[in-house]
């Protein structure tokens, strides 16, 4: 598979807590040389990153993040503050606790919620399957399968592991309705990020393939 495949489905991702904006600036350059799907930066430089890029990348910003047990209101908020400070694409993270309550029709009502307030932008829907049995990876994406989300997400990166092969082959076994899947966390290297594509993958959250291609000397146009 070509790097520049690899590349286009990229959400090259900088959500550490001491990120400063020199360091936002950079993964916005390097998003764009590398032709990346998006940068996925936290909330708080979300315009300031759209007034510097433009329409020459995607900007997606993370919601509910990285523990998913905000309330409802508080979610439907950040997403309407972060598509009003330019936004392209939200990544939301569930209510774990939610989900192993069986609650499942308030998780569908907050995604639909969140969907809602994202005024047609793209929705990623993570599920952190670390923390998540089969059966309730299995059931979240019936949900999210039934909602107006665009997508499965698997990971935070913050949490107890990232993304499995196994996990993205699970979801493209049971997401229906044309739902896409985004494998985040743990992403090391081409041949990790090829087998994720394989596997069902339309997104890879990572910062670590762009590094991949700088180092990448012989690689046409670099």
């Amino acid at each position: 598979m070509e790097l520049t495949t690899i590349l286009s489905k990229c959400d090259h991702t900088l959500l550490l807590q001491g990120s400063t904006w020199e360091e936002i600036k950079g993964i916005c350059d390097d998003g764009i040389k590398y032709g990346c799907a998006s940068v996925c930066i936290p909330a708080s430089f979300v315009k300031r990153a759209k007034d510097y890029v433009g329409d020459k990348l995607a900007i997606c910003t993370v919601i509910g993040f990285p523990n998913g047990y905000s309330t409802t209101a508080v979610k439907v908020f950040e997403t309407a503050d972060a598509i009003k400070n330019g936004a392209d694409e939200i990544d939301m993270v569930i209510n774990i606790g939610d989900l192993k309550d069986k609650r499942y029709d308030e998780i569908l009502s907050e995604i639909n919620a969140i969907k809602g307030a994202c005024d047609g932008k793209i929705l990623k829907v993570n599920i952190e399957t670390c923390l998540l049995t089969d059966e309730e990876k299995i059931k979240m994406c019936e949900i999210v399968s039934a909602s107006d989300a665009d997508y499965i997400k698997t990971s935070t990166g913050f949490s107890t592991a990232g993304a499995t092969k196994a996990d993205v082959e699970l979801f493209a076994k049971h997401t229906t309705n044309g739902k896409k899947i985004k494998a985040a966390g743990g992403i090391a290297s081409l041949a990790d990020a090829e087998d994720f594509i394989n596997l069902g993958a339309d997104r890879l959250g990572t910062s670590r393939i762009v590094k991949i291609a700088k180092a990448e000397s012989n690689i046409s146009g670099y």
